[in-house]
């Protein structure tokens, strides 16, 4: 005789299964994207040369080029080269980025930054150009509407332009007329 298993039995286990590869896949995306966040916050975190290439091309050279400061490259630049060298010092002395950011601003001013800070009034930096866009977006569609319900030109001793059905039957008289 054949034995019969419950229910319980036939359909418990396939499922029990299941949830565990389930798990375990859970488990494995868990620890995958625990390893992938880590490696991505401490990629370069403490090498002095990304924070001084990093810093350098958020500060201006102050000579007057308008060039990012470890891109000037005009010859025999009186100020890129000193500034390059007291980047490097406060890098490598293991200052903070933004306590470097705030000297560079002390000692040569405000321009020496290459985007302007996101507090104060510097804020306007950031803002006008997004309200300049939406005005003139506005004024494009003002001219639009108003081209679009000017009157009919008044023409010469008092006639009225010709619409419609009435321009379609002069349109159809000049044809008949010009027909060889």
């Amino acid at each position: 005789m054949r034995r019969i298993p419950k229910p319980s039995m036939q359909w418990g286990a396939p499922r029990l299964a299941a949830f565990a590869r389930r798990g375990l896949q859970n488990r494995k995306f868990a620890e995958v994207l625990i390893l992938c966040s880590v490696i991505y916050f401490t990629l370069g975190a403490s090498d002095p040369a990304t924070r001084f290439t990093e810093l350098g091309h958020q500060m201006m050279c102050i000579c007057g080029c308008n060039q990012i400061l470890l891109e000037c490259n005009h010859v025999g630049c009186p100020a890129s080269d000193g500034m390059r060298n007291e980047l490097m010092a406060a890098v490598s002395r293991g200052d903070s980025d933004s306590l470097v950011e705030q000297a560079f601003v002390q000692k040569y001013g405000p321009t020496v930054l290459a985007a302007p800070t996101s507090h104060g009034f510097d804020r306007t930096a950031y803002i006008i150009p997004f309200v300049a866009l939406f005005l003139g977006f506005g004024l494009i569609g003002m001219v639009i509407r108003a081209w679009k319900n000017r009157p009919a030109p008044a023409l010469a001793d008092g006639l009225r332009p010709v619409r419609g059905a009435e321009l379609e039957q002069f349109r159809d008289q000049a044809r008949k007329e010009t027909d060889l």
